[in-house]
């Protein structure tokens, strides 16, 4: 079997390896196999095909830590208006119950909502900054 050939089928199995996993970095480093296949397609010995493989792999998991950091950590779900279409939509809030919790109209619906802690109860408008379970979390606009 020729050195490309192992390449290519290490490179396919990582793919696969990650569409079960979903980290990400399985991708960043069947990069440096595809690599390390091209250059067992160019001819090159085996020892530059480990090199050109290790460095290409290694330099795309640098260069995706690095992004992430850059870019911050994603909020919880529960929270990340690219999960939850809720968060940030505006409701009118009329009064509190003594245990901080409220009665909304929403969507349609009476919604259950709750302050975030340490914030004070006062009626009026107020944007959903996260959704527990059934519960709309709120602070004031």
């Amino acid at each position: 079997m020729e050195p490309s050939t192992i390449w290519w089928v290490l490179a396919g199995i990582t793919v696969a390896a990650e569409l079960l996993i979903g980290s990400f970095y399985l991708l960043r480093l069947s990069l440096g196999m595809a690599a390390g296949a091209v250059a067992a397609q160019a001819g090159s010995p085996l020892t530059v095909q480990l090199v050109v493989a290790a460095v290409v792999g290694g330099a795309a998991v640098l260069l995706w830590r690095r992004l992430k950091q850059v870019r911050g950590a994603e909020p919880e779900a529960q929270s990340n208006p690219n999960v939850n279409l809720d968060i940030g939509a505006l409701v009118s809030v009329e009064v509190w119950a003594p245990d901080g919790s409220t009665q909304v109209h929403y969507r349609g619906a009476n919604w259950t909502a709750m302050h975030r802690p340490g914030v004070t109860s006062e009626p009026g408008e107020h944007r959903v900054v996260e959704v527990q379970g059934s519960r709309l979390v709120l602070e004031k606009t």
